[in-house]
């Protein structure tokens, strides 16, 4: 977060009696969601157990992503027609929402409609590319460009895929500057934010109408009307019916030392979002002063300095392959940050064991989180369903084989390499 910073909060102030909604997780979700709640005249704390965006929210590529993890051919095919374009829908909503609260908000985050690029790594991922676009347009009605290999090369100065699919409706942001003007205008409009405030418990009290929820913390306890999970890969036992059902996986990143100009508009000379079409993919970016960000699975595990570490070498030598031309190049910047994956890989919003939550968002979650966020504030505050994603099946592990230990990653991780082998 060397971009900006975040003020934390004083300890010595007191956590509230009592809110209307208490909010559980102080990244994109939640902030949005006390942004929405608090211009509605809801008393509401944002409970943080680090520091605002400490996650994910900050330790991302910034990528404000149209679509789904899943495919339009799997929506479909799993969800229908009609609740697969709802689906879609949101997926595009989402990049307006952000760019409507940067906006109304004046939040300078280097937001910006760049679009997005998805490369394809064999042949036969580009024909699903063709395939992809003709069904998006007839039954999404949102157009997709083809780009074939021969053309490649006016989008990316790499010769190792076999064309590309371009999205213009994506967009970029430094996400830690998002993310902080987030805080900014969740506390101008009145919101309660407590950091280093861990929930350790969540009660429900029968007998305590105002109040039907107490919540413990590290700082104390406090009631509320309604409690809002937006936790997401930090998801843990204060939750335990969602802690079931979200997979942590670590996604990592490397920053370059600034590009010359020429070297920088070689690489990517329409500054698009990438990522390739792997299961383990890659994903990368030039950032505003014209650094190449590099990030993708080099470790399936939640990011740890041994993870980070060992996950900086692996990513600059994938950054070689698809850039020969960066090999003098030094890297300047390596993080990582626990992403949420749950079991069908899709986001999920509503209501479970009487808590909301949102969440799920298998590295779309810029864009979705903050939709999200918003919709759920909605939700809480009465208004009619208009969130897609309510009602979809949220599985658990089969045969209940996990409680939020995810000793399974390293098969995972495996598995997939697989796929990425035979596809």
């Amino acid at each position: 977060m060397d971009t900006t910073s975040i003020p934390a909060g004083d300890p010595s102030v007191p956590l509230p009696e009592a809110v209307d909604v208490a909010v559980i997780g102080g990244g994109f979700t939640g902030l949005s969601a006390a942004l929405a709640l608090a211009r509605r005249g809801a008393k509401v704390a944002v409970l943080e157990a680090e520091t605002f965006g400490w996650g994910a929210s900050s330790r991302n590529g910034g990528m404000v992503l149209t679509g789904l993890k899943k495919g339009p051919e799997t929506l479909i095919a799993r969800y229908g027609l009609d609740v697969a374009r709802r689906l879609y829908a949101a997926s595009l909503a989402s990049i307006d929402c952000v760019e409507q609260l940067v906006t109304e908000e004046g939040i300078a985050c280097d937001f910006s409609r760049s679009g997005h690029l998805e490369v394809a790594v064999k042949l036969k991922h580009f024909e699903g590319f063709e395939r992809s676009a003709e069904l998006i347009a007839r039954e999404f009605n949102h157009k997709l460009r083809v780009v074939p290999k021969k053309e490649l090369h006016e989008e990316i100065g790499s010769e190792i895929y076999h064309g590309g699919l371009v999205d213009e409706t994506s967009a970029g942001v430094n996400p830690a500057r998002y993310v902080a003007g987030l805080r900014q205008a969740a506390a101008r409009a009145g919101a309660r934010l407590c950091d280093r405030t861990r929930v350790e418990s969540i009660e429900r009290q029968t007998a305590n109408g105002a109040a039907p929820y107490r919540v413990s913390t590290s700082r104390g306890t406090l009631g509320a009307r309604a409690v809002f999970a937006a936790t997401s890969g930090y998801t843990g036992n204060a939750t335990p019916a969602l802690e079931r059902r979200i997979v942590p996986i670590g996604s990592y990143i490397i920053v370059t030392q600034p590009l010359a100009e020429d070297l920088a508009r070689t690489a990517s000379p329409r500054g698009r979002m990438i990522y390739d079409s792997k299961n383990f993919l890659y994903y990368y970016r030039l950032t505003p002063d014209r650094r190449m960000l590099f990030g993708g699975r080099a470790a399936f595990f939640p990011e740890t300095a041994n993870t980070v570490r060992k996950s900086a070498e692996i990513l600059r030598q994938g950054m070689l392959g698809v850039y020969p031309f960066l090999r003098d190049t030094e890297i300047e910047y390596v993080w990582g940050g626990t992403l949420d994956f749950a079991f069908d890989i899709m986001p999920h919003a509503g209501q479970l064991d009487g808590l909301f939550y949102a969440l799920g968002y298998a590295g779309h979650g810029v864009a979705m989180a903050t939709y999200l966020g918003a919709k759920m504030a909605g939700v809480i505050c009465g208004d009619a369903h208009e969130n897609p994603f309510d009602g979809l099946p949220f599985p658990t592990a089969p045969l209940g084989l996990y409680n939020g230990r995810p000793w399974f990653l390293p098969l995972g991780a495996a598995w997939y390499r697989f796929l990425d082998w035979v596809t």
